[in-house]
Formats: C-alpha cells, structure tokens, sequence
C-alpha cells in the first residue's frame, strides 16, 4: 500500500503542481480516518507518512491502569512494562499499529480524500492566481457548453462565458480561440471560479490597449464607451500630446488597428470620436457622421437639443435609434435630435398646441402645419376630407383630429368663461363687503384711495 501511495502523492505532485506537504497531510487524514471506522472511533492516532521508505506509520496512544475499562484508550500497566520498562500508572504509551490488514479499503479510502484535498488545493491556487487579473484579457480554447454557458481553457484551469456576457450574434465551436474579459474571480468550491464577459463595454477598451502603443503608453486616453456588442459602438478617445492625433493613433496605417479589434469582436462597427470638454462640440463630433447645424446645451439637466439637416434626420438617429441612443449613452446626457423643418415649427406656441391632441404625433403635426393649419382653431375650421387628400392620412383619422380640436376648443371656452364668472363673483363680494362698513370705515377707505 505504501509504493502505491507514494506513487499516486508524486504523481499529482508532479502533473498539478501542488505541494507535496498537503496533499502528505492528506493522505495522513484519510489514514487515521480509515483505522478509526475499522478498530474504534475513540482511538488515540498518531499518523506519519514515511517519506524514505513510502510508508504510512501508525502509532495508538493509551494510558497505563491498574484495570482496564476501555481497551481503545487504555493498556494494563503489565503490558505496559512489557513494552516499556520503566513505564508507570497513567504514563502514556504509544504503540504501532499494524494496518496491512487495511489493504485496498484504505488506499482506496486515501486516493478518495487526496483527490478531493487536489481539487480544494487546486482552487485555491487558482484564485490566488486570478483573484488580481480581473480586468484582464484571457485566451482560450472552447472546451464545451454546459446549460448555454460556454466552458473555456485557460491552461490549468477552466473560465465559464455565461450566456449573457456572450454576444448574441457569434456562435462558439469546440476548439475554436477565444478572447474575453475577466469581469468576476470566485472564491468557491461548486462552480465555476473564473467568469468572463465578450459584452463587457470594458472589454473594448482593453483591445485597444492591447492595439494601441499610444493607449497603454497613457499618451492617448479613451474618455468614454457605448456598446450594443455584437452591433455597433462607440469610443471617445482624447491626447495628451498635441502632435499626437487621438483617432489616427486608433485607426492605425491604413485602419489595421481598428480593424484588428473589428476582426477580434466579429464584425462589430466601432466610431471612433474625438472627445471635447465642450458638450456642443462633443454631441457633434458623436453623432457623425451626420451634421448637426445646432445644439442648445442645458447643463442643469444634462440635457441636448440638437437641430439637423431635413436630409440628415434619419443618419443622426441612425437605424432603430442607434446612432443617437449610443452617442447619449457615451455622454451620458439626454438627447433630442430634431430636423431643422420641426426645429422651426417648435418656435411656434401653436404648434404645441396641435400636439396637444392625444392622438397627434409629431410627424402629422408636421404635415398639417406645412399645409397651413397652424393651430387648433385652424384644424377645427378644415374640411376632414379635403386635409385627408393633402396629407395623404386616412380620413377616419384626419376627422377624429378636426373633432378633438372642436373639443378642446370647447373645453377652452367654458374654463375661460368659468374664470370670468369667478372674477365678476370675487369683484361683486367685494362691493357687498364695503357696503356693509360703517360710514366713517367707508369715508376712510375712499379717502386713502384718492391719496394712492
């Protein structure tokens, strides 16, 4: 059992690179373990592994009586004597045990504890191995899925892809290379230690760096990222050098670095914008490639009004919003692209006043008042059928507009009338009151008033 043994420590040793002394230690445990079960659990055990002949050693400890009562933990002081001659009452003798009778329950027992000692003394080097990389770059090869997690090999350990950190428009082939980002490093026995990310705005930002000498050398600086992963994204980048041009540094000679990050991430179109404190100039150069003609800044509430060419509207928001919705995430502000034509109409109190009405979008309000209908008492005014052929909307919905501007025209009526009739009430309450003063009160109150 000891050659067996011996082999199975310097084997593991030897192909993890664990420390010999634990798994020993081990091995010692799983020992005392196995002779407990089999001679008594209240021995007194002492087990050492014989390192120069690959031998386990097994002392029993017990205390010299006069008469025994226990025999696990105790030995007549006349077969003490025998073992020990100058033994004496309540002296502790220890003795070696035979456990070849053990045989292949114990080293199957050992192999068992070992193992699981392995894998604990595995993890933990693991972690501390990655417990300061989190934040890197890691390369892998795809090992399998498990439950749509794709299970990656690192070398000497395995690094779980959760579903959502992987980008939904890649598919992941056994034995294919990986890169991803290190974004959690656990300290657990029952899963997965290592968690990586491909979705992980952060992770763009190291390709760069691995891309750029610029970046990693602190010359050019990424001042912010947007990501829809698998899609499009943004990064604004700035120098601290003024000959230094932050977005060409980026590109590379003719766009190999940028395109090297492209290649890496799977087609993902990345814009690459030239920061600027100013959030006028930065909303401009974000939203490209689309012109802006105007932007009104409101800092207080972080917010942007920017005004575009008629024929640049659908570039500036970009397919489904994307374009505008990145270029805010980048920033971090609320942002309203408007085309020049709306722009104008805005300046007109009643054109808010069209949109007013629950069912009048933006862009009907838009056609109605390029035909002339300018306000409520103009739409209430127009012939359904007539601005149904102009505005080529249906006639069902143009005549539910003309109605609701009647109503709402109504409703304006009554409340301005509701407000006149409070006012006659307050003026006629008044009177009452200075008719009810008595003369001198009254001449006093005229008189103040001719002073004023």
């Amino acid at each position: 059992m000891g050659s067996e043994l011996k082999m199975i420590i310097d084997q593991v040793s030897r192909e993890k690179g664990l420390d010999r002394d634990i798994l020993i230690a081990a091995l010692e445990e799983a020992i005392k373990s196995a002779v407990k079960k089999r001679y008594g659990i209240s021995l007194d055990l002492e087990v050492n592994f014989n390192n120069a002949q690959g031998e386990i050693e097994v002392f029993q400890y017990r205390t010299a009586v006069e008469e025994v009562h226990d025999e696990e933990t105790e030995i007549s002081l006349e077969e003490a004597k025998e073992l020990d001659s100058k033994c004496e009452l309540e002296d502790c003798i220890g003795t070696r045990m035979d456990i070849s009778a053990l045989g292949r329950i114990a080293a199957q027992s050992a192999r068992q504890v070992i193992i699981q000692k392995m894998k604990t003394a595995e993890r933990d080097l693991i972690y501390e191995e990655f417990k300061d990389r989190k934040g890197e770059v890691v390369n892998g090869i795809i090992q399998r899925y498990e439950r749509g997690n794709v299970i990656i090999n690192l070398g000497r350990t395995e690094a779980m892809l959760p579903t959502f950190e992987q980008i939904s428009s890649e598919s992941y082939r056994r034995g294919d290379r990986i890169r991803a980002y290190i974004i959690e490093v656990k300290d657990t026995q029952r899963e997965h230690q290592i968690v990586l990310s491909r979705t992980h705005p952060d992770f763009l930002i190291k390709l760069f760096e691995l891309e750029v000498p610029e970046i990693s050398d602190g010359i050019v600086q990424i001042m912010g990222v947007s990501r829809e992963p698998g899609s499009r994204s943004k990064i604004a980048v700035s120098s601290r050098e003024s000959d230094v041009d932050p977005v060409g540094a980026c590109v590379g000679m003719r766009g190999s670095r940028v395109q090297a990050v492209v290649q890496e991430l799977r087609g993902e179109k990345i814009d690459i914008v030239p920061w600027s404190p100013d959030p006028a100039k930065y909303i401009y150069n974000a939203l490209a490639p689309a012109e802006c003609s105007r932007v009104i800044v409101d800092d207080s509430n972080q917010s942007l009004e920017v005004v575009v060419p008629d024929d640049q509207l659908s570039l500036a928001i970009g397919r489904q919003g994307q374009n505008v919705r990145l270029a805010a995430k980048l920033m971090g502000w609320r942002i309203d692209v408007r085309s020049e034509t709306r722009y104008q109409h805005y300046q007109d109190p009643d054109y808010y006043s069209l949109l007013e009405i629950s069912v009048m979008t933006e862009n009907i309000a838009d056609k109605i008042y390029d035909l002339g209908v300018t306000s409520l008492e103009l739409l209430a005014q127009a012939d359904p059928d007539e601005l149904s052929q102009e505005t080529n909307l249906s006639a069902e919905l143009i005549s539910s507009l003309v109605e609701e501007a009647k109503k709402q025209l109504e409703e304006k009526e009554v409340e301005k009338e509701e407000a006149l009739a409070e006012e006659i009430d307050a003026s006629e309450e008044i009177g009452t009151e200075k008719e009810d003063l008595p003369e001198t009160e009254k001449k006093a109150e005229d008189h103040s008033k001719e002073n004023e």
